[in-house]
């Protein structure tokens, strides 16, 4: 008896809990970062989510590539969090490119693709704020060359990484993945077993 005992015990100390399969990566939790949201309100982040399921991403809107597929996977992971009634999730797009990525162009960038603002926030802020979460975070953002049309237009590119992120609700990252190719149905599994 005392053998099937201790083998039951083994077997439950083996069995991940719910949220244990995802280690904690970083800790944003205690460090606020003040920035501005598309509406032009300033916001701490992430003491703004405090208490959800944050799908966080990395762009700006200048990316040719990778920031415009990552944005739309985030949008078809909203709907689809929508379409199984999964709530308590709010989507954040933080640009790391301050300087031309102003609330207003963040609002358009928001408005051109209809996505849903309802729990969806996109911010900027003062670029030395903005280096120190994308240290925080793991992103790079490298300028990479730019071009200067005739028409005195210039067109620029960042080499960055390609990421979104699972948040749990204390503000710790759990999970990383390629922002342009992520599997839809991985990170859905991965937020309702948080």
């Amino acid at each position: 008896m005392q053998k099937v005992l201790i083998n039951c015990f083994l077997i439950l100390a083996l069995l991940p809990g719910c949220g244990n399969d995802f280690p904690v990566i970083e800790n944003l939790g205690g460090s606020n970062y003040q920035l501005t949201n598309q509406n032009e309100k300033e916001v701490l982040f992430p003491d703004f989510v405090k208490g959800k399921t944050v799908i966080a991403g990395y762009i700006f809107t200048n990316c040719p590539d990778i920031c415009p597929l990552t944005t739309n996977n985030m949008r078809l992971i909203q709907e689809r969090l929508e379409k199984e009634e999964v709530d308590n999730v709010q989507f954040v797009s933080i640009s790391f490119d301050p300087g031309n990525d102003t609330p207003g162009v963040l609002k358009k960038f928001a408005e051109i693709r209809n996505l849903d603002l309802n729990n969806w926030t996109f911010l900027t802020g003062d670029k030395p704020v903005v280096d120190k979460l994308m240290k925080h975070v793991g992103v790079v953002a490298v300028p990479g060359d730019s071009t200067v049309f005739p028409s005195g237009k210039v067109s620029y590119y960042y080499i960055h990484t390609d990421r979104i992120q699972l948040i749990d609700s204390e503000g710790r990252i759990r999970k990383n993945y390629p922002g342009s190719s992520i599997n839809i149905d991985e990170i859905i599994n991965d937020i309702k077993s948080l």
